[in-house]
Protein backbone atom coordinates (compact mmCIF):
# COMPACT_ATOMS: atom_id res chain seq x y z
CA UNK A 1 0.00 0.00 0.00
CA UNK A 2 1.37 3.23 -1.02
CA UNK A 3 2.04 5.74 1.89
CA UNK A 4 -0.43 8.30 2.74
CA UNK A 5 -0.08 11.68 1.42
CA UNK A 6 1.31 14.44 3.23
CA UNK A 7 -0.65 17.18 4.66
CA UNK A 8 1.15 19.49 2.68
CA UNK A 9 0.60 17.65 -0.34
CA UNK A 10 -3.02 17.65 0.55
CA UNK A 11 -3.14 21.56 0.76
CA UNK A 12 -2.19 22.09 -2.44
CA UNK A 13 -4.83 19.50 -3.86
CA UNK A 14 -7.43 22.11 -2.08
CA UNK A 15 -10.76 22.60 -3.90
CA UNK A 16 -10.44 26.01 -3.08
CA UNK A 17 -8.13 26.02 -6.24
CA UNK A 18 -8.58 23.30 -8.10
CA UNK A 19 -11.60 21.11 -8.51
CA UNK A 20 -11.88 17.15 -9.77
CA UNK A 21 -9.95 16.77 -12.46
CA UNK A 22 -7.33 19.76 -12.20
CA UNK A 23 -9.81 22.40 -13.41
CA UNK A 24 -9.23 25.63 -11.88
CA UNK A 25 -12.18 27.05 -9.75
CA UNK A 26 -13.98 29.73 -11.21
CA UNK A 27 -13.50 31.90 -7.80
CA UNK A 28 -9.45 31.83 -8.04
CA UNK A 29 -9.86 32.67 -11.32
CA UNK A 30 -12.57 35.38 -10.83
CA UNK A 31 -10.31 36.84 -7.75
CA UNK A 32 -7.19 37.08 -9.91
CA UNK A 33 -8.05 38.70 -12.61
CA UNK A 34 -10.37 41.23 -10.88
CA UNK A 35 -6.41 42.31 -8.56
CA UNK A 36 -5.16 42.71 -11.68
CA UNK A 37 -7.68 45.25 -13.39
CA UNK A 38 -7.78 46.96 -10.63
CA UNK A 39 -4.20 47.26 -10.50
CA UNK A 40 -3.92 47.99 -14.15
CA UNK A 41 -6.92 50.86 -13.50
CA UNK A 42 -4.77 52.59 -10.75
CA UNK A 43 -1.71 53.05 -13.15
CA UNK A 44 -3.57 53.46 -16.36
CA UNK A 45 -5.52 56.70 -14.52
CA UNK A 46 -2.77 58.22 -13.14
CA UNK A 47 -0.82 58.08 -16.61
CA UNK A 48 -4.24 59.62 -18.36
CA UNK A 49 -4.44 62.43 -15.81
CA UNK A 50 -1.73 63.57 -14.15
CA UNK A 51 0.07 65.16 -17.44
CA UNK A 52 -3.07 67.33 -18.15
CA UNK A 53 -3.55 68.30 -14.47
CA UNK A 54 0.50 69.10 -14.45
CA UNK A 55 -0.46 71.34 -17.29
CA UNK A 56 -3.62 73.19 -15.46
CA UNK A 57 -1.79 73.65 -12.14
CA UNK A 58 -2.96 71.03 -10.78
CA UNK A 59 -1.45 68.54 -8.29
CA UNK A 60 -0.47 65.36 -11.38
CA UNK A 61 -0.45 62.85 -8.03
CA UNK A 62 -4.19 63.83 -6.90
CA UNK A 63 -6.06 61.54 -9.27
CA UNK A 64 -3.69 59.07 -8.24
CA UNK A 65 -4.45 59.60 -4.45
CA UNK A 66 -8.11 59.20 -4.64
CA UNK A 67 -8.10 56.19 -7.51
CA UNK A 68 -5.94 54.11 -5.16
CA UNK A 69 -7.52 54.80 -2.16
CA UNK A 70 -11.08 53.89 -3.81
CA UNK A 71 -9.34 50.97 -5.09
CA UNK A 72 -8.53 49.83 -1.37
CA UNK A 73 -11.89 50.36 -0.58
CA UNK A 74 -13.25 48.25 -3.27
CA UNK A 75 -10.96 45.16 -2.10
CA UNK A 76 -12.17 44.88 0.94
CA UNK A 77 -15.59 45.11 -0.32
CA UNK A 78 -14.56 42.71 -2.08
CA UNK A 79 -13.40 40.39 0.76
CA UNK A 80 -16.33 41.49 2.89
CA UNK A 81 -19.23 40.39 0.05
CA UNK A 82 -16.79 37.02 0.00
CA UNK A 83 -17.65 36.23 3.14
CA UNK A 84 -21.09 37.62 3.96
CA UNK A 85 -23.68 34.87 4.39
CA UNK A 86 -25.67 34.79 0.73
CA UNK A 87 -28.97 34.50 2.55
CA UNK A 88 -28.28 38.14 4.43
CA UNK A 89 -27.75 39.39 0.96
CA UNK A 90 -30.73 39.01 -0.55
CA UNK A 91 -32.70 40.08 2.63
CA UNK A 92 -31.50 43.78 1.66
CA UNK A 93 -32.88 43.44 -1.66
CA UNK A 94 -35.91 45.27 -0.53
CA UNK A 95 -34.37 47.77 1.72
CA UNK A 96 -31.35 48.36 -0.39
CA UNK A 97 -33.79 49.42 -3.41
CA UNK A 98 -35.79 51.64 -1.10
CA UNK A 99 -32.77 53.41 -0.32
CA UNK A 100 -31.63 53.84 -4.07
CA UNK A 101 -34.87 55.12 -4.88
CA UNK A 102 -34.84 58.02 -2.26
CA UNK A 103 -31.33 58.68 -3.12
CA UNK A 104 -32.40 59.28 -7.17
CA UNK A 105 -34.79 61.24 -5.69
CA UNK A 106 -32.48 63.33 -3.63
CA UNK A 107 -29.83 63.44 -6.39
CA UNK A 108 -32.79 65.45 -8.57
CA UNK A 109 -33.00 68.09 -5.62
CA UNK A 110 -30.48 71.74 -6.25
CA UNK A 111 -28.56 71.74 -3.35
CA UNK A 112 -28.39 68.16 -2.85
CA UNK A 113 -27.06 66.97 -6.46
CA UNK A 114 -24.23 67.75 -7.44
CA UNK A 115 -24.20 68.89 -11.60
CA UNK A 116 -21.23 68.02 -13.96
CA UNK A 117 -21.12 67.25 -17.79
CA UNK A 118 -24.65 68.45 -18.03
CA UNK A 119 -25.87 65.64 -15.94
CA UNK A 120 -26.68 65.69 -11.90
CA UNK A 121 -25.49 62.16 -11.10
CA UNK A 122 -24.11 62.93 -8.23
CA UNK A 123 -24.46 63.44 -4.21
CA UNK A 124 -21.84 65.19 -2.33
CA UNK A 125 -21.05 63.63 1.15
CA UNK A 126 -18.07 65.89 2.36
CA UNK A 127 -15.36 65.58 0.43
CA UNK A 128 -16.64 62.19 -1.13
CA UNK A 129 -18.69 62.28 -4.08
CA UNK A 130 -21.47 59.06 -4.38
CA UNK A 131 -23.43 57.88 -7.34
CA UNK A 132 -26.75 56.94 -6.36
CA UNK A 133 -27.24 55.20 -9.78
CA UNK A 134 -24.15 52.97 -9.23
CA UNK A 135 -25.66 51.47 -6.02
CA UNK A 136 -29.07 51.58 -7.55
CA UNK A 137 -27.91 48.85 -9.75
CA UNK A 138 -26.78 46.60 -7.60
CA UNK A 139 -30.29 46.80 -5.42
CA UNK A 140 -32.16 45.72 -8.09
CA UNK A 141 -30.18 43.06 -8.86
CA UNK A 142 -30.39 41.60 -5.51
CA UNK A 143 -33.86 42.53 -5.18
CA UNK A 144 -35.11 41.03 -8.32
CA UNK A 145 -33.17 37.77 -8.18
CA UNK A 146 -34.86 37.13 -4.84
CA UNK A 147 -38.66 38.02 -6.64
CA UNK A 148 -38.35 35.90 -9.59
CA UNK A 149 -37.11 33.32 -7.10
CA UNK A 150 -39.88 33.70 -4.80
CA UNK A 151 -42.75 34.24 -7.77
CA UNK A 152 -41.35 31.49 -10.15
CA UNK A 153 -45.17 29.97 -11.04
CA UNK A 154 -46.52 33.46 -11.78
CA UNK A 155 -43.27 34.88 -14.04
CA UNK A 156 -45.37 33.63 -17.05
CA UNK A 157 -47.98 36.04 -16.72
CA UNK A 158 -48.14 40.20 -16.71
CA UNK A 159 -49.78 39.88 -13.14
CA UNK A 160 -46.83 38.60 -11.76
CA UNK A 161 -44.24 40.43 -13.37
CA UNK A 162 -46.18 43.99 -12.74
CA UNK A 163 -44.27 44.90 -9.67
CA UNK A 164 -40.43 44.47 -11.03
CA UNK A 165 -41.48 46.30 -14.74
CA UNK A 166 -43.20 48.44 -12.51
CA UNK A 167 -39.98 49.38 -10.40
CA UNK A 168 -37.44 48.69 -13.72
CA UNK A 169 -39.31 51.66 -14.96
CA UNK A 170 -39.35 53.75 -12.36
CA UNK A 171 -35.87 53.67 -12.23
CA UNK A 172 -35.32 54.16 -15.44
CA UNK A 173 -37.55 57.32 -15.54
CA UNK A 174 -35.29 58.88 -12.59
CA UNK A 175 -32.36 58.31 -13.94
CA UNK A 176 -33.49 59.66 -17.11
CA UNK A 177 -34.09 62.97 -15.65
CA UNK A 178 -30.67 63.63 -14.23
CA UNK A 179 -30.07 62.73 -17.63
CA UNK A 180 -28.04 59.21 -17.80
CA UNK A 181 -29.07 57.40 -20.73
CA UNK A 182 -25.95 55.48 -20.62
CA UNK A 183 -26.87 54.08 -16.97
CA UNK A 184 -30.45 53.40 -17.48
CA UNK A 185 -29.63 51.10 -20.74
CA UNK A 186 -27.35 48.85 -18.71
CA UNK A 187 -29.54 48.76 -15.62
CA UNK A 188 -32.79 48.06 -17.77
CA UNK A 189 -30.54 45.73 -20.08
CA UNK A 190 -28.83 43.56 -16.70
CA UNK A 191 -32.64 43.63 -15.46
CA UNK A 192 -33.74 41.81 -19.33
CA UNK A 193 -31.14 39.62 -18.88
CA UNK A 194 -32.77 38.31 -15.19
CA UNK A 195 -35.64 37.65 -16.74
CA UNK A 196 -34.26 35.75 -19.70
CA UNK A 197 -32.17 33.64 -16.89
CA UNK A 198 -35.33 33.09 -14.85
CA UNK A 199 -37.42 31.99 -17.73
CA UNK A 200 -40.05 34.36 -18.12
CA UNK A 201 -41.86 33.50 -22.01
CA UNK A 202 -40.19 34.70 -25.58
CA UNK A 203 -43.36 36.41 -26.24
CA UNK A 204 -43.39 38.88 -22.78
CA UNK A 205 -39.81 39.20 -23.50
CA UNK A 206 -40.53 40.42 -27.04
CA UNK A 207 -43.03 42.81 -25.98
CA UNK A 208 -40.70 44.34 -23.36
CA UNK A 209 -37.61 44.57 -25.64
CA UNK A 210 -39.98 46.25 -28.30
CA UNK A 211 -41.17 48.38 -25.96
CA UNK A 212 -36.99 49.48 -24.72
CA UNK A 213 -36.78 49.74 -28.15
CA UNK A 214 -39.66 52.61 -28.93
CA UNK A 215 -39.04 54.36 -26.03
CA UNK A 216 -35.13 54.79 -26.34
CA UNK A 217 -35.77 55.80 -29.98
CA UNK A 218 -38.41 58.65 -28.93
CA UNK A 219 -35.95 60.10 -26.50
CA UNK A 220 -33.27 60.01 -28.75
CA UNK A 221 -35.15 62.28 -31.22
CA UNK A 222 -36.21 64.49 -28.53
CA UNK A 223 -33.18 65.95 -27.19
CA UNK A 224 -30.78 67.08 -29.46
CA UNK A 225 -27.87 66.30 -28.22
CA UNK A 226 -28.33 62.73 -28.17
CA UNK A 227 -29.58 62.67 -31.80
CA UNK A 228 -26.08 64.57 -32.63
CA UNK A 229 -24.55 61.79 -30.48
CA UNK A 230 -26.30 58.78 -32.65
CA UNK A 231 -25.50 60.78 -36.14
CA UNK A 232 -21.79 61.23 -35.40
CA UNK A 233 -21.61 57.35 -34.13
CA UNK A 234 -22.79 57.02 -37.46
CA UNK A 235 -19.76 58.75 -39.18
CA UNK A 236 -17.57 60.54 -36.86
CA UNK A 237 -15.11 61.89 -39.46
CA UNK A 238 -17.90 63.58 -40.79
CA UNK A 239 -17.91 66.01 -37.98
CA UNK A 240 -14.49 65.59 -36.17
CA UNK A 241 -14.14 68.74 -34.70
CA UNK A 242 -17.85 68.73 -33.32
CA UNK A 243 -20.41 66.16 -32.22
CA UNK A 244 -17.26 63.38 -33.44
CA UNK A 245 -14.40 64.80 -31.48
CA UNK A 246 -14.45 62.54 -28.69
CA UNK A 247 -14.47 59.30 -30.60
CA UNK A 248 -12.47 60.58 -33.86
CA UNK A 249 -9.47 61.33 -30.65
CA UNK A 250 -10.10 57.71 -29.48
CA UNK A 251 -9.75 56.52 -32.62
CA UNK A 252 -6.42 58.09 -33.49
CA UNK A 253 -5.17 57.15 -30.08
CA UNK A 254 -5.69 53.40 -30.71
CA UNK A 255 -4.38 53.78 -33.95
CA UNK A 256 -1.40 55.67 -32.85
CA UNK A 257 -0.35 53.19 -30.47
CA UNK A 258 0.41 50.28 -32.55
CA UNK A 259 1.14 46.83 -31.80
CA UNK A 260 2.97 47.14 -28.52
CA UNK A 261 2.21 51.15 -28.13
CA UNK A 262 4.19 54.38 -27.37
CA UNK A 263 5.05 53.32 -23.82
CA UNK A 264 3.40 53.64 -20.70
CA UNK A 265 3.01 57.64 -20.02
CA UNK A 266 4.24 58.76 -23.01
CA UNK A 267 0.78 58.94 -25.06
CA UNK A 268 -0.32 62.35 -26.64
CA UNK A 269 -4.11 62.06 -26.85
CA UNK A 270 -4.62 62.19 -23.23
CA UNK A 271 -3.54 65.75 -23.25
CA UNK A 272 -6.26 68.21 -23.58
CA UNK A 273 -6.65 66.40 -26.62
CA UNK A 274 -8.78 63.21 -25.78
CA UNK A 275 -11.98 64.07 -23.64
CA UNK A 276 -12.53 61.49 -20.15
CA UNK A 277 -8.91 60.10 -20.93
CA UNK A 278 -8.97 58.74 -17.49
CA UNK A 279 -12.78 57.65 -17.13
CA UNK A 280 -14.90 56.72 -20.02
CA UNK A 281 -12.05 56.71 -22.81
CA UNK A 282 -9.20 55.37 -20.78
CA UNK A 283 -9.35 51.98 -23.03
CA UNK A 284 -8.14 54.45 -25.55
CA UNK A 285 -5.40 56.06 -23.27
CA UNK A 286 -4.55 51.69 -23.02
CA UNK A 287 -4.44 51.18 -26.41
CA UNK A 288 -2.18 54.29 -27.36
CA UNK A 289 0.65 53.69 -24.74
CA UNK A 290 0.47 50.12 -24.70
CA UNK A 291 -0.81 49.59 -27.79
CA UNK A 292 -2.85 46.59 -29.08
CA UNK A 293 -1.56 44.00 -26.55
CA UNK A 294 -2.72 46.52 -23.82
CA UNK A 295 -6.17 46.12 -25.35
CA UNK A 296 -6.04 42.58 -25.77
CA UNK A 297 -4.90 42.10 -22.36
CA UNK A 298 -7.27 43.85 -20.66
CA UNK A 299 -10.48 42.59 -22.66
CA UNK A 300 -8.97 39.37 -21.80
CA UNK A 301 -9.38 39.78 -18.31
CA UNK A 302 -12.69 41.30 -17.86
CA UNK A 303 -13.57 37.88 -20.13
CA UNK A 304 -11.84 35.75 -17.50
CA UNK A 305 -14.66 37.61 -14.96
CA UNK A 306 -17.48 37.13 -17.17
CA UNK A 307 -16.57 33.27 -18.06
CA UNK A 308 -15.72 32.92 -14.33
CA UNK A 309 -19.14 34.70 -13.80
CA UNK A 310 -21.40 32.48 -15.57
CA UNK A 311 -20.05 29.37 -14.80
CA UNK A 312 -20.44 30.06 -10.79
CA UNK A 313 -24.58 31.05 -12.00
CA UNK A 314 -24.45 27.90 -13.67
CA UNK A 315 -23.25 25.85 -10.48
CA UNK A 316 -25.47 27.87 -8.22
CA UNK A 317 -26.94 25.14 -5.37
CA UNK A 318 -30.81 27.41 -5.98
CA UNK A 319 -32.46 29.67 -8.23
CA UNK A 320 -32.31 32.63 -5.77
CA UNK A 321 -28.55 32.19 -5.91
CA UNK A 322 -28.68 31.19 -9.65
CA UNK A 323 -30.51 35.04 -10.71
CA UNK A 324 -28.54 36.72 -8.40
CA UNK A 325 -24.83 35.18 -9.75
CA UNK A 326 -26.57 36.05 -13.63
CA UNK A 327 -28.11 39.52 -13.02
CA UNK A 328 -24.29 40.28 -11.12
CA UNK A 329 -22.31 39.25 -14.05
CA UNK A 330 -24.89 40.55 -16.46
CA UNK A 331 -24.27 43.55 -15.07
CA UNK A 332 -19.89 43.96 -15.59
CA UNK A 333 -21.03 42.24 -19.10
CA UNK A 334 -23.09 45.22 -20.40
CA UNK A 335 -21.13 47.65 -18.90
CA UNK A 336 -17.87 46.38 -20.88
CA UNK A 337 -19.56 45.56 -24.21
CA UNK A 338 -21.39 49.58 -23.41
CA UNK A 339 -18.16 51.31 -22.90
CA UNK A 340 -15.64 49.11 -25.31
CA UNK A 341 -18.74 49.89 -27.78
CA UNK A 342 -18.08 53.60 -27.58
CA UNK A 343 -14.36 53.70 -27.39
CA UNK A 344 -13.91 51.51 -30.80
CA UNK A 345 -16.96 53.15 -32.57
CA UNK A 346 -19.33 50.54 -32.46
CA UNK A 347 -22.12 52.60 -30.55
CA UNK A 348 -23.05 55.80 -29.37
CA UNK A 349 -20.89 57.35 -26.64
CA UNK A 350 -22.65 57.12 -23.52
CA UNK A 351 -20.66 58.20 -20.30
CA UNK A 352 -20.41 54.52 -19.23
CA UNK A 353 -17.00 53.80 -17.30
CA UNK A 354 -14.79 50.30 -17.94
CA UNK A 355 -15.37 48.18 -15.17
CA UNK A 356 -12.72 47.86 -12.56
CA UNK A 357 -10.51 50.21 -14.92
CA UNK A 358 -11.85 53.38 -14.90
CA UNK A 359 -11.97 56.64 -12.51
CA UNK A 360 -14.49 56.72 -10.27
CA UNK A 361 -14.80 54.87 -6.50
CA UNK A 362 -18.99 54.29 -7.11
CA UNK A 363 -18.58 52.60 -9.62
CA UNK A 364 -15.26 50.39 -8.60
CA UNK A 365 -16.66 50.14 -5.38
CA UNK A 366 -20.03 48.87 -6.49
CA UNK A 367 -18.61 46.24 -9.16
CA UNK A 368 -15.53 44.93 -6.97
CA UNK A 369 -18.22 43.93 -3.81
CA UNK A 370 -20.49 42.63 -6.91
CA UNK A 371 -17.69 40.43 -7.79
CA UNK A 372 -17.19 39.62 -4.26
CA UNK A 373 -20.82 38.32 -3.96
CA UNK A 374 -19.98 36.05 -6.97
CA UNK A 375 -17.02 34.36 -4.91
CA UNK A 376 -19.11 34.14 -1.83
CA UNK A 377 -21.89 32.33 -4.58
CA UNK A 378 -19.11 30.02 -5.66
CA UNK A 379 -18.04 28.96 -2.00
CA UNK A 380 -21.66 28.13 -1.38
CA UNK A 381 -21.97 26.12 -4.51
CA UNK A 382 -19.09 23.89 -3.58
CA UNK A 383 -20.13 23.33 -0.04
CA UNK A 384 -23.67 22.37 -0.95
CA UNK A 385 -22.71 20.72 -3.98
CA UNK A 386 -24.84 17.17 -3.81
CA UNK A 387 -24.52 14.45 -6.80
CA UNK A 388 -27.74 13.73 -8.84
CA UNK A 389 -29.81 16.53 -6.35
CA UNK A 390 -32.36 17.97 -8.03
CA UNK A 391 -32.79 21.65 -7.80
CA UNK A 392 -34.07 22.56 -4.07
CA UNK A 393 -37.41 24.74 -4.31
CA UNK A 394 -36.13 28.30 -2.83
CA UNK A 395 -37.82 29.76 0.08
CA UNK A 396 -41.43 30.77 -0.46
CA UNK A 397 -42.22 28.55 -3.40
CA UNK A 398 -43.94 26.33 -1.06
CA UNK A 399 -42.34 23.33 -3.23
CA UNK A 400 -43.75 24.47 -6.71
CA UNK A 401 -41.00 25.15 -8.03
CA UNK A 402 -39.79 22.31 -9.86
CA UNK A 403 -43.31 21.98 -11.62
CA UNK A 404 -42.70 25.61 -12.70
CA UNK A 405 -39.06 25.44 -13.88
CA UNK A 406 -39.51 22.63 -16.09
CA UNK A 407 -42.59 24.58 -17.60
CA UNK A 408 -40.21 28.14 -17.95
CA UNK A 409 -37.57 26.04 -19.95
CA UNK A 410 -39.82 24.36 -22.34
CA UNK A 411 -41.09 27.91 -22.85
CA UNK A 412 -38.37 30.58 -23.04
CA UNK A 413 -37.58 31.92 -26.15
Amino acid sequence: MPPAPSDSRRRTASPTKRRAGGDVAPEAVLSLAILVLVCIGVVMVYSASSASALLSDENPSGTLMRQGIFAVLALVAFAVCARVNTAFILRLGKPAVLLSLGLLVVVLIPGFGIEANGARSWIGLGPVQMQPSELAKLALIVWLAAYLARNIDRIDTWDGLKIPIGLMVAMGVLLMLEPDLGTTAVMLGTGFLMLVIAGVPGRILLMLAGGAAVATAALVAIAPYRMARFTSFLDPWSDPEGNGFQVTQAQLALGSGGVDGVGLGNGLQKVNYLPEAHTDMIMATIGEELGLVGVVGVIALLGAVIWSGYRIAVAAPDRRLRFLAGGLVSLISIQAIVNLGAVLGLLPVTGVPLPFVSYGGSSLVVLTAASGILVGISRRSRGRRLSAVPDAPARGDRGRGDRRAHHAGARAG
